[in-house]
């Protein structure tokens, strides 16, 4: 796998130990069984310490864009079930990565205290404090191979998962029975869901003659919402159980949806009332993105486009999740009206772009000027224009003389 340019340009900047300093890493150590939690503690530098099995490609993405100079998992990165993508990704950047390191590490590393790694062994103030497999290229290859021939069982899973969960919300799905009212007109225009997911940055980038044009609703998926706030826009819906979003997306003005649990339960609701703020409540068993593929179907969007969602088998066996059925589902629900961000970068153009409409512009002044002096009139205008100039330019001359 390649690392995408854009990656690779922030990833340039992480800071390396020099070749002629001291052996290995010595950095803050930041650590949580939660990867997405620990990203947003984590400064460029830092050494990460995380619980993920199977660390998939939008985890890694997330650690390298913090610019971790290493990664220590606790759990093992690829176990084998299916060929995740985040272990090979991380390598590849040139990433130390431990894998099985001992657990009580969480323990013994107080969080901020500056450790040193060197190959396989974390030390502090010359004691090891944990040890574990550091992976390089091979590993990750072997292990992926070894992944990929147990991927039948995974797709088995997969579709057995997708049967149970189409048992247990056909009427969602088919007859879209439970689905909220939102205030945010959409019918007949088009949706733009944004999903902190692949490529979401560069997708966005490449949708903005689309955004200027069309003007679409634009949806943020819990940290999908701060996505589009730093690409300068302001998201109109907000969908999720908003466990990973900031309260500066929360407060922006935008209509809120939370995702609830089937049985009602919304924990994000709280901090929305803390907030002081009111929402939509959605219980469903499936993910925020298909709440939010849902919602703008029932309101009669006329076209839905997908920004950092996943949309191919690898990227659904990646997530690693039972829920990701629920996702494959509601693709085919909305079908239709569906496409990805990347088929509407490459297909669409702008109908006018700017050189043109400035060569436009450029063209009509000159046949005005011309059409202008050609005529009687005009010579008179411009000898009028002459005067004034003159005029101008001997109060101007006696002004600074």
């Amino acid at each position: 796998m390649k690392v995408p340019a854009a990656l690779g340009a922030r990833l340039s900047k992480i800071r390396r130990p020099s070749a002629d300093g001291p052996a290995g890493i010595a950095a803050p150590a930041r650590s949580d069984r939660r990867t997405k939690h620990l990203t947003k503690r984590l400064k460029p530098g830092d050494i990460a310490i995380i619980d993920h099995v199977d660390i998939d490609r939008v985890s890694a993405e997330a650690l390298l864009d913090c610019g971790v100079s290493a990664v220590l998992n606790v759990a093992t990165s690829i176990s084998g079930r299916y060929p995740n993508l985040g272990p090979q990704l991380i390598v590849e950047a040139g990433i130390p990565l431990l894998d099985g390191v001992d657990p009580e590490v969480f323990v013994r590393v107080r969080d901020g205290e500056v450790v040193r790694l060197e190959g396989g062994t974390l030390y502090r103030n010359g004691e090891v404090v944990a040890k574990g497999t550091e992976q390089d290229a091979a590993s990750i290859e072997a292990a992926m191979i070894e992944a990929r021939a147990g991927l039948s069982v995974q797709l088995e899973a997969f579709a057995a998962n997708t049967m149970e969960y189409l048992k247990r919300e056909r009427e969602l799905l088919i007859e879209g029975v439970g689905i909220p009212d939102i205030e945010t007109p959409i019918e007949g225009r088009h949706v733009l869901i944004v999903v902190r997911g692949y490529h979401y940055r560069e997708d966005i980038a490449a949708l903005r003659s689309y955004i200027r044009e069309y003007r679409p609703i634009l949806a943020g998926v819990d940290g999908g919402a701060d996505a589009l706030l730093e690409a300068g826009y302001r998201p109109d819906i907000i969908v999720g159980d908003f466990d990973s979003v900031s309260d500066q997306a929360l407060t922006c003005g935008a209509e809120l949806v939370v995702h609830a649990y089937r049985d009602g339960r919304a924990p994000g609701l709280k901090r929305i009332t803390d907030l002081g703020h009111a929402a939509v409540v959605f219980p469903a068993t499936g993910t925020s993105e298909d709440v939010a593929m849902m919602l703008a179907d029932d309101a009669g969007a006329a076209l839905i486009v997908a920004v950092g969602t996943h949309a191919t088998l690898e990227e659904f066996l990646d997530k690693g999740r039972a829920g990701m059925a629920s996702t494959f589902l509601t693709r085919l629900r909305v079908g239709g009206k569906l496409v990805d961000a990347k088929g509407v970068s490459r297909l669409y153009r702008s109908r006018i772009s700017p050189w043109t409409l400035l060569a436009l512009v450029a063209a009509s002044l000159l046949t005005i000027l011309v059409a202008a002096y050609s005529s009687p009139a005009g010579q008179v205008y411009v000898t009028f224009l002459a005067a004034h100039w003159d005029a101008f330019h001997y109060w101007l001359t006696g002004l600074l003389t």
